[in-house]
């Protein structure tokens, strides 16, 4: 198959944000540099009109956001090739790497096996690093946990190595299902249900001590309300995937609700919240 290798000049602290648009509109594929993003898209899925909603997206990132560059790229071994971009590292108290690469853990780290099929859920952005550092001081023994947008089941998993007893993740990426499955069974984790869906697939009057949400802003917006629903009394909210301009517009729904704002923490642009009932 053929595909349109796109290249995009944009601040590294965009990425993320960009990319999460970018799979909605049909790419499959990315690779990170300084300040630019590479995009991969079936050929016969791109058009003049596609390229002109991209160029919309871009405005909003200011002047340095552009298409540099636009090319028809000849079939090639695409795992290969995402595979030589995934390296190991070290998380907080995790040793994140995938199948491909030895283990480095020491006695202070816990093996996070995570084979990616997708950009997302690898632990290189600072929206997923954020919560695993601070997932082993939310969780608590028994801990039922919510993993919204799981992705490829990293977060949940994490969650079950650090004591919690179940764990359930949703996600609207048909990829994301299986992906999450391998994972656990990489991990040697049980009690991770996984659905593919939104709020709708949640088990009808299920409430979680933790929810971890690493999403986009207006996937967010749209969630709080129904998330809070879905959380204990007392029980705890870790949202990612925002940037630091975006704090007190989630603040303003969050305050409006049942929640209770604890704690933000900061890596370069990007924040996560930790909000309690």
């Amino acid at each position: 198959m053929e595909y349109i290798h796109l290249a995009i000049s944009i601040p590294d602290k965009y990425h993320e944000y960009l990319i999460a648009e970018l799979f909605d509109l049909d790419f499959e594929g990315f690779e990170e540099g300084e300040d630019q993003l590479i995009a991969f898209i079936p050929a016969h899925r791109f058009d003049d009109t596609k390229r002109e909603e991209i160029e919309r997206l871009l405005y909003r990132f200011g002047d340095d956001s552009r298409i540099v560059s636009e090319e028809l790229i000849e079939p090639q071994n695409w795992n290969r090739t995402w595979e030589e971009s995934i390296q190991p590292q070290m998380i907080g108290k995790f040793h994140v790497h995938p199948t491909w690469t030895e283990s480095s853990a020491d006695k202070e780290h816990i093996e996070l096996l995570i084979d990616p099929k997708m950009a997302f859920g690898t632990g290189y952005h600072a929206t997923t690093r954020l919560l695993l550092e601070w997932i082993p001081e939310v969780i608590a023994e028994g801990d039922e946990v919510l993993d919204a947008g799981t992705g490829t089941g990293i977060l949940a998993i994490a969650a079950l190595k650090v004591g919690a007893g179940s764990a359930f993740g949703f996600d609207i990426d048909e990829w994301s299902k299986g992906n999450a499955q391998e994972n656990m069974q990489l991990n040697q984790v049980q009690n991770f249900d996984v659905e593919l869906g939104s709020l709708e697939v949640i088990p009808e009057g299920t409430q979680y001590d933790v929810i971890l949400a690493n999403i986009n802003r207006n996937a967010l917006i749209e969630m709080i309300p129904g998330l809070t629903g879905f959380l204990k009394p007392g029980g705890k909210l870790l949202l990612s995937g925002l940037l630091a301009e975006d704090e007190s517009t989630i603040l303003e729904i969050t305050n409006a609700g049942l929640l209770t704002h604890h704690q933000t923490r900061q890596q370069d642009e990007w924040i996560a919240l930790l909000l309690k009932k």
